[in-house]
């Protein structure tokens, strides 16, 4: 097994592998920051060009876009108000508070520190414990994924802005949104009105292009033509040392972790773990007050989180054959196609490909950090374009990006259609992250519910007694209950300090 592992270091380190990890993570970060384009999208146009390759190769190519492309999508989240995925989404009031504080620079480093260090906490974990790890993730049925789904849903109140009633309104209206198209159980069209374009659902891309970019450009126009004071100055300030986000390391690590755990379960994701993560942080917080107004703690915690999750996810794939989220179901066919069968036999009959593979992960987290780092600088200038010259370059993005989901005009329309709501729901003070949320996490809750209840034959007891279920069902309530009864103690001492 040593010389195994011997070899694979040393085809790891070789020169062609490493020049196509480097390319890879490059090609990776513009997919991911180009608003519509994702790492997903990344991945699948790039997959042809490893059809020749060496099967080492090619596979480290195709993790490097993908972990590239996760952390790629902060940098529009950041800089522009944009997230490149819905996994970014978590981070846009705290990056929107610190880039105006001239703090864009710092914000970019950090999220490149997190996202290198909670990739390779996530690869080192998929190197040691994979086959472990897999069996624990097989446990998971649909009660499981139901009080999962539930538990990420009850983050609502936390990012509700000053009115839980309105966010919780938003987040039914996203739920809303996500059952359109064909029912998973039944399937029977559900509010297509007779438009085959509905009957596959709403694309995600379109929905988060015209949630966040298009209103975030409504709302900008309005002042697209104001001189604005230029903050170039305080963006490239003296860059930080290696060690000053170290002091965030319980936060990272906890987020990780959390990534890791998610990314393992097949049909959760990025998204869900950026926003668990970013919840945490906030409920250990000491600093809870920072959270939404300027918190480089919490865009640590989200991106953390989401690219904790690009190791974890290649650990039902490499030893079960089971895709973990979309980026791995491509990844599925690059093995496939390669000659390579994912399942246990995997690390037998081919050991030094997925050695070379696991420690190859290891290293473009490293190359990640490199990348991210220097190019912070040039990434932050963004923000001292005129807005007047940013904003058309923007809107052809975002047009390019929703049309090439699948190559169709309604595409466009439903960005159009749902950039005209953002706008007029935020005029009208209703938070779009509930509605974000609502639906990325409807398409898990409702079909892993019906299907929960049709195998225990309506009875409700199923979600009670299963111990993974009634764990994150009783952190469901304890999140929910936890700021009622706070409030109740405050209101409390008020009422004794008044009787004083």
């Amino acid at each position: 097994m040593s010389q195994v592992i011997l070899g694979s270091l040393g085809d790891v380190f070789a020169l062609n592998n490493l020049v196509f990890m480097f390319l890879g993570v490059t090609l990776g970060i513009i997919f991911g920051a180009l608003p519509g384009l994702t790492a997903t999208m990344g991945v699948a146009v790039l997959l042809p060009v490893t059809f020749g390759m060496d099967p080492t190769t090619g596979i480290l190519f195709l993790l490097g876009v993908y972990c590239g492309g996760i952390y790629g999508s902060s940098i529009p989240a950041i800089l522009i108000k944009t997230p490149g995925t819905p996994a970014s989404a978590a981070i846009l009031e705290d990056s929107a508070a610190l880039v105006k504080q001239g703090r864009a620079g710092e914000a970019l480093r950090a999220t490149v520190f997190a996202s290198a260090v909670a990739g390779f906490i996530s690869a080192l974990i998929l190197l040691f414990v994979a086959p472990q790890l897999a069996k624990f993730a097989l446990k998971f049925g649909p009660a499981e994924y139901f009080a999962i789904a539930l538990f990420g849903l009850t983050m609502i109140s936390k990012v509700s802005a000053k009115s839980v009633l309105k966010g919780t309104f938003m987040g039914m209206l996203g739920m809303f949104v996500s059952v359109v198209g064909m029912d998973p159980i039944t399937g029977t069209p559900r509010f297509a009105f007779g438009n085959t374009n509905l009957l596959g659902g709403l694309a995600l891309v379109p929905v988060l292009v015209g949630l966040f970019a298009i209103t975030e450009i409504f709302v900008q126009t309005q002042s697209a033509n104001e001189v604005k004071a230029k903050v170039q100055a305080k963006i490239t300030d003296k860059k930080e040392s290696l060690f000053h986000f170290f002091k965030y390391w319980k936060t990272i690590l906890k987020s990780s972790l959390i990534g890791t755990f998610i990314g393992m379960i097949p049909g959760t994701g990025a998204p869900l773990a950026s926003f668990l993560s970013y919840n945490e942080a906030h409920r250990s917080s000491k600093k809870k007050e920072e959270y939404g107004k300027g918190s480089m703690e919490g865009i640590i915690a989200s991106e953390a989180g989401n690219n904790g999750v690009t190791g974890a996810t290649l650990i039902p794939l490499l030893t079960l054959g089971i895709p973990g989220d979309t980026v791995t179901a491509i990844l599925l066919g690059a093995l496939l196609i390669q000659g390579l069968n994912p399942g246990p036999q995997l690390f037998t009959e081919h050991a030094d490909v997925m050695y070379g593979v696991m420690i190859g992960l290891l290293v473009i987290n490293v190359i990640l950090y490199i990348q991210g780092r220097i190019a912070s600088k040039v990434f932050a200038k963004i923000t001292s374009v005129p807005m007047n010259v940013l904003i058309p370059i923007l809107i052809t993005l975002c047009f390019v990006g929703s049309y090439s989901v699948n190559n169709t005009l309604f595409d466009v329309k439903v960005m159009i259609a749902f950039g005209l709501l953002g706008y007029v729901l935020i005029k009208l003070g209703f938070p779009l992250i509930p509605m974000l949320l609502g639906i990325v996490l409807g398409p898990i809750a409702e079909p892993n519910l019906r299907r929960a209840l049709i195998a225990s034959q309506g009875d409700w007891s199923v979600f009670l007694t299963k111990p993974i279920a009634l764990v994150f069902i009783l952190l469901s309530v304890f999140t929910i209950a936890l700021p009622m009864v706070q409030g109740l103690i405050r209101s409390m001492k008020m009422r004794k300090k008044s009787m004083r």
